[in-house]
């Protein structure tokens, strides 16, 4: 049952910009946190991003600190990644992901504590 769509991957050079959309299918996810997690090919998924919708609290991985940004439209109940000076690195597919924020102190950069997550979009950076 699908809970996360994510649009917005394709292919870019080097230095280029993509930005990634997430909107849930058919419910709200406001009492949640949301994330972004990405997985290249024979590496384990990894941590990007997250914040929660009030924008309250985001949190990035050192690696994509200062390029990339997580935003949330509130009245289209969509998430967004933009990604600046993308990088060959940067290639992967990339999930949204859904954190309940109501069992407590959570620790967003952790895959284990997401209960729903889309099916991925790629994004390939061209050197």
């Amino acid at each position: 049952q699908v809970q996360l769509v994510e649009s917005g991957g394709g292919l870019v050079q080097a230095g280029g910009s993509l930005r990634l959309s997430c909107a849930p299918y058919r419910r709200t996810f406001s009492d949640y946190a949301m994330g972004w997690f990405r997985q290249a090919p024979g590496k384990e998924r990894e941590f990007v991003a997250a914040r929660t919708w009030s924008g309250s609290s985001t949190y990035y991985a050192d690696s994509v600190k200062g390029r990339f940004a997580i935003s949330s439209d509130n009245a289209k109940n969509t998430v967004h990644l933009q990604m600046n000076s993308l990088k060959p690195e940067d290639t992967a597919v990339y999930y949204c992901t859904a954190a309940p924020l109501w069992r407590g102190p959570i620790n967003l950069r952790t895959s284990a504590v997401y209960d729903f997550w889309g099916q991925g979009t790629q994004v390939t950076v061209s050197s």
